[in-house]
C-alpha cells in the first residue's frame, strides 16, 4: 500500500499566496494513478479554504507515518519560516503558533515503520529540513528516507503567474519528464530532473537521502517497449560488440530484407533513447546504407548488463 498526504496552504491572512492550492491539487492528482490508470497512492489532500490548524494539520501528518505502508509520502505547499529554534511549515493563522516544526516531521518520518518515507516541501527556507536546530540523532534519516525540498535554507521559493517553480517541475517529471527507459520515476530522477532545470543562480534544490535503493514512486509508459528492450543481449551478445550493418537493414533500399527490416526498426529505437550510436556515421541510416556498424554507448551499456542480470 502506498499512501499520500498532500498539503496547500494559501489563505494566510498577511501575506496570502496563490500557488499551494494549485500545485496541492496538481501533485495528488499525479499521484493518484500510474500513467496507464492503474491506482498508485491513496492520496489524502488537505487544502484551503478548509480549516487548516496546527492540531489538524498534525495529526494527519501523525496519522500518514503511523500508517502500515510500503512508500508514505509528504507533501507541503506554503509558506515557511526559520527561527532560533529551527525551521516550520506555517499555519495560516500562524501568530501564536507559527506552524509544524519541520524536525518534528522528520522525527515521525524517522519512527515510521514504512520502508520508503518521501518529504517534498515547497516553501522558503524549505532546505532547514534535514538540518536540525538543536543536535539529537533523531534529527538524522534513517535508511528508506527522502528529503526534496524547493531551496536551501536561506533561500525563498518562487511562485511564477500563480504557479510554484518547484512543484510545477515535480509534476512534469513525475509525468514522464524524470522516467527511465523502463518508465520509472524515483525520487532520485525527479531532483535530476529539477535540478537541471533550474540554473546557478535560481532557487537551489535541496536532495537529502538515506537509501539502499530508489523506489518508483510512478510509472510511464517506457520510451522503448520492454519487449524490445529486452532484445538488447540478443543483437549484442558482448557489450563491447558492435552489429555489423547493410543496405539489407534499410527499408527503402531494394535490397531489403524484412528480418533485417525489423532489426533495424529496434535498433533505431535505441539510437532514439541514446543506447546505441553508429560507426563511422551520423545517422543510422547512413550505417546501414554504407555497410558499417552500431555499438552501445555508455547507457547501452548500462541497460545490457539490467537485462542479461534479468532486472527488465
Amino acid at each position: 500500500m502506498r499512501a499520500a498526504l498532500v498539503v496547500g496552504i494559501g489563505n494566510y491572512s498577511s501575506a496570502p499566496l496563490r500557488g499551494p492550492v494549485h500545485d496541492a491539487n496538481a501533485i495528488a492528482k499525479a499521484l493518484e494513478t500510474h500513467s496507464n490508470g492503474d491506482p498508485n497512492f491513496s492520496v489524502e489532500l488537505l487544502t484551503t479554504p478548509r480549516p487548516v490548524t496546527k492540531p489538524i494539520l498534525w495529526a494527519e501528518i501523525d496519522k500518514l507515518f503511523a500508517a502500515d505502508c510500503d512508500v508514505c509520502l509528504f507533501y507541503f505547499s506554503g509558506h515557511g519560516v526559520i527561527t532560533s529554534t529551527g525551521g516550520y511549515i506555517v499555519i495560516p493563522d500562524g501568530k501564536s503558533d507559527v506552524g509544524v516544526s519541520m524536525d518534528e516531521i522528520l522525527i515521525l518520518a524517522n519512527q515510521s515503520r514504512a520502508k520508503d518515507r518521501v518529504i517534498l516541501l515547497d516553501c522558503c527556507h524549505a532546505g532547514a529540513a534535514g538540518v536540525p536546530a538543536l543536535t539529537g540523532n533523531m534529527t538524522l534519516l534513517r535508511e528508506g528516507l527522502s528529503i526534496l525540498t524547493a531551496c536551501r535554507g536561506s533561500e525563498s521559493a518562487l511562485e511564477v503567474d500563480g504557479e510554484s517553480v518547484f512543484t510545477s517541475l515535480i509534476v512534469a517529471a513525475l509525468q514522464g519528464g524524470a522516467a527511465d527507459l523502463r518508465g520509472y520515476v524515483t525520487a532520485g530522477s525527479i531532483y535530476a530532473y529539477v535540478d537541471q532545470a533550474l540554473g546557478p543562480w535560481d532557487q537551489r534544490p535541496i536532495f537529502r537521502t538515506n537509501v539502499t535503493r530508489f523506489t518508483s514512486l510512478r510509472s510511464v509508459a517506457p520510451p522503448v517497449p520492454l519487449e524490445t528492450l529486452r532484445k538488447i543481449c540478443s543483437y549484442f551478445s558482448d557489450p563491447q560488440d558492435k552489429y555489423p550493418l547493410d543496405p539489407s537493414y534499410e527499408f527503402t533500399d531494394s535490397r531489403a530484407k524484412s528480418a533485417n527490416v525489423v532489426i533495424m526498426k529496434d535498433l533505431q529505437k535505441y539510437a532514439s533513447v541514446g543506447l546505441v550510436v553508429p560507426v563511422g556515421e551520423d545517422y543510422m541510416y547512413f550505417a546501414a546504407i554504407n555497410s558499417k556498424s552500431c555499438r552501445l554507448t555508455a547507457l547501452g551499456h548500462q541497460y545490457w548488463r539490467l537485462v542479461k542480470a534479468k532486472m527488465i
